[in-house]
């Protein structure tokens, strides 16, 4: 009987030999935390279609920002979720000063400063009383340009409010360029822009629109990413870069992996995906059914990711991964 002189089952005998020739290392400070702040509440509110995530208080908020400072965590993205009452037609609390994502932000400037990336999710569908990412026509259709113009206010806002990086996720041609001309006139020059280039309008989303208490009337299908293409994905990608898109993201990432890898060879800035509310609920109802292995699978999705190009992962596991990556190593 003849035996194979190659074993790669060799460098895999051991943790200690796995670990040394692993291709794929994940770290907390490639970790953003999506965290949502709710107008008036005076402590967390759970949200039941994600078990762990919730609804903060702006002191609890502050609290969050602390750990994850201290976990090592890259970054924070910051939704606003404000009462039914504040929402109108065109999403006007998005822009005020004292809206609830300004007050946010100004909130975990003054708590961390520099110590993270304070992110801000810089869309109108948390404020807009229809649910949609933009301004609404006459015939009840999203108009792209009014939306720009309340894209260029709002990303000002934001940035005087103390936001490191705003993230433009309402898919509106040309919105990367109008914000960056905004931000750059207004002397926020030094705040960067991270597109959401590739946001498709896919089924993993519910969720999430339960966090932010969401009103939306219809679908986005007229302006996210359509799931069956990718050639056109990277059309949004070289558009985005071109107007001036300091990174570029894939939402949501495990459906979309492909895209991930696809985008990461197109660019030389660096690549992000959202793993969305959906991916996470899923994740947690079969843990909780006892079908998986959580903490075993949080760790490998979060791996798939960044194996396939990802460099910056937004998760609502980030701050558990934190830790489950320093006893790991």
């Amino acid at each position: 009987m003849s035996f194979p002189d190659i074993r790669p089952r060799r460098l895999r005998r051991t943790p200690a030999i796995r670990r040394l020739v692993e291709e794929t290392r994940l770290a907390p400070a490639e970790l953003i935390l999506p965290l949502f702040l709710k107008e008036g509440a005076t402590e967390p509110r759970p949200i039941s279609s994600l078990p762990g995530v919730v609804q903060h208080s702006r002191e609890s908020l502050r609290k969050v920002a602390h750990e994850a400072v201290t976990a090592g965590i890259g970054g924070l993205m910051l939704f606003g979720v404000p009462e039914n009452t504040s929402k109108d037609e065109t999403g006007s609390a998005g822009l005020d000063p004292d809206g609830i994502l300004n007050v946010g932000l100004r909130d975990l400037v003054s708590e961390v400063g520099d110590a993270t990336v304070i992110m801000s999710d810089l869309c109108l569908d948390e404020f807009t009383s229809h649910g949609h990412c933009g301004v609404l026509a006459a015939d009840g259709s999203v108009d792209n340009d009014a939306t720009l113009e309340i894209y260029a206010e709002m990303a000002v806002a934001q940035a005087a409010a103390g936001a490191h990086v705003v993230g433009p996720s309402g898919m509106m041609d040309g919105q990367v360029g109008v914000i960056r001309k905004a931000l750059d006139r207004a002397g926020y020059q030094d705040v960067s822009v991270l597109a959401y280039a590739a946001k498709y309008a896919g089924a993993f989303y519910g969720p999430f629109r339960e966090a932010v208490e969401s009103t939306l009337q219809g679908d986005r299908r007229q302006y996210q990413q359509d799931p069956p293409n990718l050639r056109e994905a990277l059309r949004e990608v070289d558009l985005d870069v071109a107007e001036g898109a300091d990174m570029v993201m894939v939402k949501p990432a495990l459906p979309y992996l492909d895209v991930i890898a696809a985008v990461r060879e197109r660019v030389t800035i660096p690549v992000a995906a959202y793993q969305v509310s959906g991916e996470y609920s899923m994740v947690e109802a079969a843990a909780a059914n006892g079908w998986i292995d959580r903490e075993r699978t949080i760790l490998e999705t979060l791996t798939s990711i960044k194996r396939a190009g990802a460099q910056i992962t937004l998760t609502y596991w980030a701050l558990e991964a934190a830790q489950l990556l320093r006893t790991r190593y």
